[in-house]
């Protein structure tokens, strides 16, 4: 019978101790022995002395390396107390929460309906859920579940397909039971009684848990530190399976969203990827989705750290010489590089991460595990939680510890590549291009922007680009098969962002070109007045005198009609769009002032006059800003 308790026992002899049992169970009287068992998972098992009953446990507890009993901290008696048979149900027990007649699915019933549902006496107790054939004292005790912090309740729900009756389920290591009662509040009642029992339970700690403190207690200690690894091969490299976690998971809670199983088994899960690893072709696209399980499951980020951690470790706790030459073993850092880049492991696991980090440096000083292995400390101390998880590309850069080039497209400069990293935000980015292009005088704010097509959206400047990278990425596979999606490709853009501050622009300027995408709405276009002299054209904002830039119209180096209220005007590198019911007044002057020569453009390469494109607005005068001979009008919208 498996012992209860999340207990791990060591067996006393006269060379040490050795590690025998790292699972941990509920201890139903009603389980079955495990089978799929390897050298590192034993169960201790206890002969009944004749007569039937059972006898005290006469075992020693204790850890590695260490003397003298813990029963401080595994309390066997009380775990195990409630696993005692008795002739009949209790009846003046202080430590009966709730009793009272129940029916119970039978075993495998969620798969086989037609089975009816056996009626019950059922106690719950400050330690286990016992189930009796009646409630007087001759009764037959059919089952009983230990309650451990593990457990976990569902429910109430009903089940109106099957029976019609309310059912709360309780979910041990090895089995679940499902209780039910006609009626809701008796069923409320149960759940909410079995919730605060479990509730009330001590935390378990695994078996790995409580080497870990070992290992931490002992860090000061190399001897000390290898012995522990040397006895138990559960912290080590294995090429064998795991078939149980190294962490305390819950039972029976199923993990959330289509396609994952219960958390103690995607646990096992994750560990059969990992190996998996060492032989892929494609490695990319698999640590992908281990990274993604885990941040579809938080309580599994810790996990999954432990489990790099033991199969990056050799027999004395750093990886061994043939694991520096071997180009699989490289493929687990490699994916715990991408993990320290993308989650933040929790207290007892970082402390544990960074001392095997720590020892890896110091004794393969001068091999690429050591430099993944500063890379590692380094980026733990830097990452603070990611929307999503790295890109392929961000992935395939991790793994040779590089930066990731991503391009940003600059008005009047182009494409602009910028190095960035895991860590990087937007507004270091932003930053790094303003002080490129000169603009660090500036009082405008600038602010790199999601861009496609017409659509662009502001960056906070808080947000990871990487994340931002792995959103178009993402998007890029859903499209792939979209023929008819026009624009589908999304860049990065730096714009302008925020008020308007016009003073000091010069025609040469590199501001110029962000002038005609300034986009303070939030992708609004935004209503100016133009005004059209003889010499210049100007912007200003509605009734304002004063214009907010004026360009000359030697810097005018194409016009054209978009349609039939639309003109579009190219300055330098930028475009101008202009949406007004005047467009034909304005084509008619711009393509005169364009036609006579100018100092800063040479006449023998006039600028192309627009379309001739029928208007039906009426046309109107407005007072000119430069020329008496000029004119102005609203526009109704100003874009890029």
């Amino acid at each position: 019978m498996p012992l209860p308790g999340g207990l791990w026992w060591l067996l006393c002899c006269r060379r040490g101790f050795t590690l025998l049992h790292r699972d941990y169970g509920d201890g139903e009287l009603s389980g079955d022995g495990d089978e799929d068992e390897d050298e590192e998972t034993f169960e201790l098992r206890t002969p009944s002395p004749a007569g039937g009953g059972r006898g005290p446990l006469d075992v020693t507890l204790t850890q590695p390396v260490r003397s003298g009993p813990v029963s401080d901290r595994l309390q066997s008696w009380e775990e195990t107390r409630s696993l005692i048979p008795e002739k009949g149900p209790p009846e003046d027990d202080p430590d009966i929460v709730v009793k009272g007649w129940l029916y119970r699915e039978p075993r495998g019933g969620g798969a086989r309906p037609w089975l009816p549902p056996r009626r019950a006496w059922f106690v719950l107790t400050r330690d286990s859920l016992d189930q009796f054939s009646s409630s007087g004292k001759a009764a037959r005790r059919l089952g009983s579940l230990v309650l451990t912090s593990l457990c976990s309740v569902t429910g109430p729900e009903r089940r109106p397909k099957e029976t019609g009756l309310w059912s709360v389920t309780v979910s041990g290591r090895k089995h679940s039971i499902r209780l039910c009662s006609p009626r809701q509040a008796e069923a409320e009642r149960w759940g909410v009684a079995l919730r605060e029992v479990i509730a009330s339970k001590a935390p378990l700690e695994t078996p790995t848990q409580l080497l870990l403190r070992d290992i931490q207690e002992s860090c000061g200690d190399a001897e000390a530190v290898a012995l522990i690894y040397q006895r138990n091969p559960i912290l080590r490299h294995t090429s064998g399976a795991l078939y149980a976690p190294l962490l305390p998971l819950p039972y029976g809670v199923s993990a959330p969203g289509p396609g994952y199983a219960p958390l103690r088994e995607e646990a096992v899960r994750l560990f059969l990827a990992l190996q998996a690893l060492e032989g892929a072709r494609r490695p990319g696209p698999l640590m992908q989705g281990v990274l993604q399980t885990c941040r579809d499951l938080p309580a599994l980020r810790d996990e999954l750290f432990l489990q790099l951690a033991k199969q990056t470790s050799g027999p004395a706790g750093p990886p061994g010489p043939p694991a520096t030459q071997d180009p699989a073993a490289l493929r687990y850092w490699q994916l715990l590089t991408c993990m320290s880049c993308t989650f933040r492991p929790g207290g007892a696991v970082r402390g544990h991460l960074l001392g095997h980090l720590e020892r890896t440096e110091k004794a393969l000083p001068d091999s690429e595990l050591a430099e993944f292995a500063r890379f590692i400390r380094k980026a733990l101390g830097r990452t603070r939680g990611r929307e999503l998880v790295p890109s392929l590309a961000e992935i395939s850069a991790l793994s040779r510890r590089q930066e990731l080039l991503c391009t940003v497209h600059c008005p009047g400069a182009g494409a602009c590549p910028v190095a960035i990293d895991s860590h990087t935000t937007a507004g270091e980015v932003a930053r790094e291009l303003v002080g490129r292009l000169g603009l660090t005088r500036s009082r405008n704010a600038f602010a790199l922007y999601e861009q496609r097509g017409a659509q662009e959206r502001a960056l906070a400047g808080g947000t990871l680009v990487a994340d931002v990278l792995t959103r178009f990425e993402k998007l890029a596979a859903e499209e792939a098969g979209l023929e008819d999606l026009p624009e589908s490709g999304w860049r990065l853009c730096l714009r302008l962002h925020g008020p308007l501050h016009p003073e000091g622009l010069s025609p040469d300027g590199q501001e110029l070109p962000f002038l005609f995408e300034q986009d303070p709405g939030g992708g609004t276009p935004q209503k100016l007045c133009l005004g059209l002299g003889a010499k210049a054209m100007s912007l200003s904002r509605p009734g304002e005198t004063e214009p907010i830039h004026s360009v000359s119209y030697g810097h005018v180096a194409a016009c054209q009609l978009m349609g039939p209220h639309t003109l579009a005007l190219r300055v330098g590198e930028s475009q101008l769009l202009l949406q007004s019911p005047q467009v034909e007044e304005i084509m008619q002057l711009v393509n005169a002032y364009l036609a006579n020569p100018s100092p800063e453009r040479p006449s023998s390469s006039p600028s192309p006059p627009c379309q001739d494109l029928p208007d039906t607005s009426p046309p109107s005068q407005h007072p000119g800003l430069d020329e008496p001979q000029g004119q102005s009008g609203c526009l109704g919208q100003l874009q890029d």
